[in-house]
C-alpha cells in the first residue's frame, strides 16, 4: 500500500488509491512510456487498475501497457496522478476518482464507457488507519469501510454490465485479516470483507466466464510507512521481516507480477482463490 496526503494525528492514515471524479484523460507519451512487444500477454485488452498511481497499482499499470494492454487507473493525488501519466502511453486513461465517494462510480463506470469496456480489473484502491483499539472512533470505522468495501462494492456492481466475457477481475486484500496483528482490527475487518465479496463474486460471475481472484500481499515495499519516522520505520520493518522466512520485504513489482498473473490468461483456470505474495509469512 502506499500514503497519499497522510496527516498527522494520533492514528495514521494511509492511501493506495481514490480520487474525486474527475477525468484528467489521456495519459501523455513521457520517457518511460511503455511498447507493447511480441507475445505481449495484454495485447488488445483494456484493464481499470483502481489506486493504480503508486505501489504496486502502479507497477502493474505500467507493466500492462509494457505487455501492450490499454489501461485505466485512478487515484487522488494530483502529483501521483500527473506523474503516471507522464510514465503511461497516450491511449491510457487517468482518472481522479474517489473509491470512498458513491458519486464517484458514475463518473468511473463512464470512463470505462468510453474505452469499449474492461477485460481486466484489479479493485486495488484502498485506505488504512493503524492504532489500538481504544482510539477508534464512528468517523474512522465510516471512511475505512467506505473505502475499502462499500467502494469495489459500488464500483464493481456499475463495472459488471461493462465486463468483457471471460474477463478477469482481481481484489486486493491484505495478510492483516489472517494475522491479528493487535494495531490493525478495522482495517483487518475491511480487508476480511474483501475476501468474503470476492468469493462470492467468483461464484455469481462464473456463469459469464469471469474469473475473481484475491491478492493478499504481505509486508510489500510500498509507501505505507513512509510517514513514520526513519527510526520507529526501521524497527517496525526489521521486526515484521523478523516474521518472514524469505528474510525481506517484498516489492510492489513483486506483489503486482502475482496480480498480473491472475487479470491474464495464463490464470484461465483460477478463481475464487487467494494468492499470497508474503515471503511465506502466512504459513507459520
Amino acid at each position: 500500500m502506499r500514503s497519499d496526503d497522510v496527516p498527522s494525528t494520533s492514528r495514521r492514515r494511509l492511501v493506495q488509491g481514490g480520487g474525486v471524479g474527475l477525468l484528467l484523460g489521456a495519459a501523455a507519451a513521457g520517457p518511460s512510456a511503455a511498447v507493447a512487444g511480441p507475445g505481449a500477454r495484454f495485447a488488445g485488452k483494456r484493464v481499470l487498475v483502481t489506486g493504480g498511481t503508486s505501489g504496486m497499482g502502479r507497477a502493474g499499470a505500467l507493466r500492462i501497457a509494457a505487455e501492450g494492454g490499454r489501461v485505466a487507473v485512478t487515484g487522488r493525488t494530483r502529483a501521483h496522478l500527473d506523474a503516471v501519466r507522464a510514465e503511461l502511453p497516450d491511449a491510457s486513461v487517468v482518472l481522479r476518482n474517489d473509491a470512498g465517494d458513491p458519486a464517484a462510480v458514475a463518473a468511473l463506470a463512464e470512463a470505462v464507457r468510453a474505452m469499449g469496456g474492461l477485460d481486466g480489473l484489479w479493485l486495488n484502491a484502498a485506505v488504512a488507519e493503524v492504532g489500538p483499539l481504544e482510539a477508534v472512533t464512528a468517523e474512522a470505522f465510516d471512511r475505512m469501510m467506505a473505502v475499502n468495501v462499500r467502494g469495489p462494492m459500488l464500483q464493481l456492481a456499475a463495472l459488471s454490465p461493462l465486463l468483457a466475457p471471460g474477463a478477469s477481475i482481481v481484489v486486493t486484500a491484505s495478510s492483516s485479516a489472517y494475522e491479528g496483528a493487535a494495531s490493525t482490527s478495522l482495517y483487518a475487518a475491511t480487508k476480511g470483507a474483501a475476501i468474503a465479496m470476492a468469493r462470492s463474486w467468483a461464484r455469481q460471475l462464473a456463469p459469464r466466464g469471469i474469473r475473481v481472484n484475491t491478492l493478499v500481499p504481505g509486508p510489500v515495499d510500498t509507501a505505507f510507512r513512509r510517514f513514520l519516522p526513519d527510526a520507529t520505520r526501521q524497527a517496525f520493518e526489521s521486526g515484521v521481516v523478523a516474521d518472514v522466512p524469505l528474510g525481506r520485504m517484498g516489492g510492489a513489482d513483486e506483489a503486482a507480477a502475482v496480480a498480473l498473473f491472475l487479470l491474464s490468461e495464463d490464470a484461465s483456470y483460477v478463481s475464487g482463490s487467494q494468492y499470497a505474495v508474503d515471503g511465506g509469512m502466512m504459513m507459520r
